[in-house]
């Protein structure tokens, strides 16, 4: 028995991402800052170099980001990247391939915008184009989405220096309604997942608990196909492989 080979090792997602290099509101460039609500999410910086500001329950950090770095961070924690050499590309590894790709991620918009999920809904929205298709209409969106995020974050922020993690509970509260309805489709995402995958490995130690050797057989090796295409993303522009089963 075997898992398809177009799932990624240990059912985890991978993506290389440009972080975008437009100055926000306090002059740093950057993406939009937002929370994972079911996924830890790793970084592998690969040039350039920037920070990571993260809110959690040490409060407010900001990690050096250069080559080689690597860097992670649980869901619940906030975090904004910002791209202060302007050419800061990171190799993304994300927890729970499928579940991100089906929004489990919350931006920090404003109050007004998490407490109404069709406020929300509308504010995130942004059509994801190619690099040869409405360039211009991507990116304003992609910023307009950027800045309405900064709002929030920098207040929630300033909240976190002033009164510690505990400012986080309102966002974190927020965010868990604003998802509450998608777990469902998460449950089957996980199931064909990662699940999945801690249930293969379980039946290979079975039977190399018994010497026996047959799974070896069906071995086979899998090429990503690199698409020459960038979506805009929430960090940056995101460069995604597509696998192949032959």
């Amino acid at each position: 028995m075997s898992v398809a080979s177009s799932s990624f090792p240990g059912a985890t997602g991978l993506s290389e991402i440009s972080v975008y290099d437009w100055p926000g509101a306090d002059g740093a460039a950057g993406g939009s800052p937002h929370v994972h609500t079911a996924s830890t999410e790793a970084y592998v910086v690969l040039e350039g170099r920037g920070r990571l500001e993260t809110l959690d329950s040490r409060g407010f950090t900001s990690s050096p980001l250069e080559p080689g770095a690597v860097l992670w961070f649980t869901p619940g924690t906030v975090h904004r990247a910002i791209n202060d050499s302007g050419d800061l590309k990171v190799l993304v590894v994300m927890q729970n391939a499928g579940l991100p790709e089906h929004g489990d991620a919350v931006m920090t918009f404003p109050p007004e915008y998490l407490a109404d999920a069709e406020a929300y809904r509308r504010a995130a929205a942004l059509e994801h184009r190619d690099a040869d298709a409405g360039l211009a209409a991507g990116e304003q969106a992609a910023r307009r989405r950027r800045d309405l995020a900064l709002d929030g974050y920098f207040a929630l922020k300033d909240a976190v220096l002033a009164a510690g993690p505990s400012a986080l509970e309102g966002f974190h509260a927020a965010a868990a309604r604003l998802v509450a309805g998608r777990t469902a489709e998460w449950a089957d995402l996980l199931a064909g997942g990662a699940a999945r995958q801690v249930q293969l490995t379980q039946q290979q130690l079975a039977s190399l608990d018994t010497a026996e050797s047959i799974y070896l057989a069906s071995a086979q090796t899998t090429m990503g196909k690199r698409e020459n295409r960038r979506i805009y993303g929430m960090c940056g522009r995101i460069q995604t492989w597509e696998l192949s089963d032959n």
